[in-house]
């Protein structure tokens, strides 16, 4: 009973690798567009790099199919939008702008702009008191 619900959490480590994962394609001109398309998709398992650079097994199974649908004479473009439509916006490391990617968007600026305000208001009573004890 044990070994039945233990299998599903080692079977995926088994699987050989997609052929594609680790192996380039033979036309150059393929493997450049392949590769440029590779940098700019996240990998959703490290979150922090390029399914190029990643070595996750779902980053191989991720340029396996860019790849195959590059030497299959598909459109770079296209293939990104397959790949956002099946993982969601998280797999660009270029969101588009819209409603659920707005804060990511203006986030870092809405703090800014607080940081500022309050350090500006720390400084000014500073100020005030200084002039009030004085």
């Amino acid at each position: 009973m044990l070994a039945l619900f233990a299998a599903p959490g080692v079977a995926q480590d088994r699987l050989p690798p997609a052929p594609y994962a680790y192996q380039q394609l033979r036309d150059p001109a393929q493997e450049a567009k392949a590769k440029e398309l590779m940098e700019t998709l996240r990998c959703l398992v490290c979150q922090g790099q390029s399914i190029a650079d990643s070595d996750a097994p779902l980053a191989g199974d991720m340029r396996h199919e860019v790849r195959t649908k590059i030497a299959a004479g598909e459109d770079p473009d296209a293939i990104r939008k397959w790949l956002v439509a099946r993982y969601g916006n998280w797999v660009s490391y270029d969101p588009p702008l819209d409603a659920a990617t707005m804060l990511l968007w203006f986030g870092p600026l809405l703090f800014f702009i607080l940081g500022g305000w309050f350090a500006f208001g720390r400084f000014r009573r500073g100020g005030v008191e200084e002039e009030a004890e004085g």
